[in-house]
């Protein structure tokens, strides 16, 4: 149910009945695309290339046309400043095959860092912290959290300290919202 809801949500898949609104506009089509573009998602596993830190971060750009200024903006909102400046080449260390020099919570922050490097106004996060220990857990909610009132962001967990701070919450059993409320 959850993963459904969010390839809905993602528009990876059209709904069997009814359909997606997005700010009291119907998700069609026509629109989809434009939809798609406002949108990124930071999964429980995030792919990283044999590359450096900068390149993960501004995945699909090309090294001419990645902008060092913004790169060292979401690196800050993403809560990885501590991490980088510990390195001898900073953001031009190479992470390894599947990112293999880095612990979890540093990968999953470089998810985050690459959401927001393409600007998207919404951010899905799908068990992004669920494979983590609750100190790193912590931190990472700490800098998702820095972006309330700044961006849209949709959290999938099962652990209720994960989205104590969201304002609207639904509970979801077999496929079907059960409850809705606030922390």
């Amino acid at each position: 149910g959850k993963s459904t809801l969010i390839d809905l949500i993602l528009g990876l898949i059209r709904p069997t009945k009814g359909n997606i609104r997005i700010d009291n506009e119907t998700l069609t089509e026509n629109n989809i695309a434009f939809w798609q573009k406002k949108i990124a998602l930071v999964s429980q596993s995030i792919y990283l290339a044999d590359s450096t830190i900068k390149e993960n971060i501004a995945f699909g750009i090309s090294k001419k046309n990645i902008s060092e200024d913004h790169i060292k903006k979401v690196i800050d909102l993403a809560s990885l400043n501590d991490f980088i400046n510990s390195l001898d080449k900073g953001i031009d260390t190479f992470v390894g095959e599947r990112g293999i020099q880095l612990s979890g919570g540093q990968i999953q922050r470089i998810g985050i860092a690459r959401a927001l490097y393409n600007n998207a106004e919404v951010l899905v996060l799908d068990e992004a912290t669920s494979s983590l220990d609750g100190l790193t857990e912590k931190s990472i909610m700490s800098a998702v959290n820095s972006f309330y009132g700044k961006k849209t962001i949709i959290i999938v967990a099962h652990r209720l300290s994960t989205v104590k701070n969201c304002d609207e919450l639904y509970l979801m059993n077999n496929g079907k919202v059960v409850d809705s409320g606030s922390y």
